[in-house]
């Protein structure tokens, strides 16, 4: 396991506590997180599963710090994300943080070497480009620099967001269902690509899917059922 992800004496880079998360639909409350409690220790790789609208892409949300908890904490990094200001959350997720999404979430103006490039810039790094071509020739995607997200097919679409994910060198990466619009074949090649650079590059992996070849390619399955986290890891078949 690569040092620089031990944040805290026992290795713990995410930790959340007595998560809540309640929102009001027509003057009713409804939780839909309760009591969420979770640690998560660098290079590990996690899947969180269980049925649609039992909360798992809310808790990734709050794990990430895109959203904020009505109770509890989450500390990423070692700082409490509960405690940051909206700017000062960006600020954490752009050092420590990539994000894999189900929709693939690339902007559809710019070209595939653009995309990945694109963050890299922001945060000022000189090798931009560089970085980003080595990243889109891992994912075998060499050809394709000067395609848009239109010219390219679901998978190679995929295949850039995931060199875009680890093109800031993060120490977790976060992926809500990074195989669901895809079919079976191009799935597995995915899951197959997602893996590989997780474990070449020491990042750790949260992520949440239905894809039960995917889950059981993580070192450790958790359930999520009406709003609450089974301690207890899933068996999950490949």
């Amino acid at each position: 396991m690569n040092e620089r992800y031990s944040d805290t004496p026992d290795g713990a880079l995410l930790q959340a506590s007595e998560l809540t998360h309640q929102v009001v639909v027509e003057q009713h409350t409804l939780t839909i997180l309760q009591g969420v409690n979770l640690e998560i220790k660098a290079g590990e790789s996690v899947a969180i599963v269980g049925r649609s609208g039992s909360g798992k892409t809310t808790l990734l949300g709050l794990l990430a710090g895109l959203d904020v908890p009505s109770e509890g904490t989450v500390i990423l990094a070692g700082s409490e994300l509960t405690r940051l200001s909206e700017d000062e959350r960006a600020t954490l997720r752009s050092r420590y943080v990539g994000f894999v999404f189900q929709s693939f979430q690339l902007l559809p103006a710019l070209t595939a070497l653009e995309n990945v490039q694109l963050p890299l810039e922001l945060r000022g790094d000189k090798d931009a480009e560089k970085r980003a071509r080595q990243l889109l020739e891992r994912v075998g995607l060499g050809d394709r620099l000067s395609h848009r997200p239109r010219q390219l097919s679901g998978g190679e679409q995929q295949r850039v967001a995931i060199a875009r994910a680890f093109a800031s060198d993060p120490r977790i990466l976060f992926a809500d269902e990074p195989t669901g619009n895809l079919d079976t074949e191009t799935g597995a090649e995915i899951v197959e690509l997602l893996m590989t650079l997780n474990r070449e590059e020491g990042t750790t992996l949260v992520l949440v899917t239905h894809d039960t070849q995917l889950a059981a390619r993580c070192s450790r399955q958790l359930r999520m059922e009406a709003g609450r986290l089974g301690a207890v890891p899933v068996e999950v078949s490949a």
